[in-house]
């Protein structure tokens, strides 16, 4: 399962999944160094480690590589979000607290989203109406703002944070 990306990973995966194109070391180095003092190398190294941990492919042109996104940003935030649920031992309780949490907007997002799984496999009428229904109990709920968020204080043994395959 995927862990969060650290800073640097981050801004560099938001490049390549922006670009959405092969891209190179030099490429992501001359935007990164619009924000910030950085090196070739780290760059360099910051990108063969995503490449180690599977998270870009690579090809060789020349003397260099040229960098590809194995997946999306959103099913990026999707595995992330799916492994912060699977690890609740009340998963029902864990979706109505995130509901909770939500915006208005985010929300609506989250109907926008049923309705069109809904559309694509008939199966997913369980799933609709018990997410309307949670959404609709988390509008009326109030979150404590001290409650913890699902999976928080949990902490896993055995795996590595830096990512996927590490």
């Amino acid at each position: 399962m995927p862990r969060p990306l650290g800073d640097l990973e981050d801004a560099v995966m938001t490049r390549v999944w922006q670009w959405n194109r092969p891209v190179t070391v030099r490429e992501v180095l001359e935007d990164l160094q619009q924000e910030r003092s950085i090196a070739y190398t780290t760059v360099m190294t910051v990108m063969d480690n995503l490449h180690q941990k599977g998270w870009v492919r690579r090809e060789a042109e020349g003397r260099a590589y040229r960098y590809t996104a194995v997946s999306t940003r959103p099913a990026y935030s999707a595995a992330l979000m799916n492994e912060a649920w699977s690890t609740s031992d009340n998963p029902a309780a864990a979706l109505v607290a995130f509901f909770g949490m939500m915006s208005a907007e985010q929300r609506e997002a989250l109907r926008d989203a049923v309705r069109i799984v809904q559309h694509d496999d008939e199966a997913a009428d369980t799933v609709t109406a018990a997410a309307g229904a949670v959404a609709a109990a988390a509008e009326s709920a109030e979150v404590p703002a001290s409650a913890p968020a699902a999976g928080e204080g949990e902490e896993r043994s055995g795996e590595h944070p830096d990512g996927p395959g590490r």
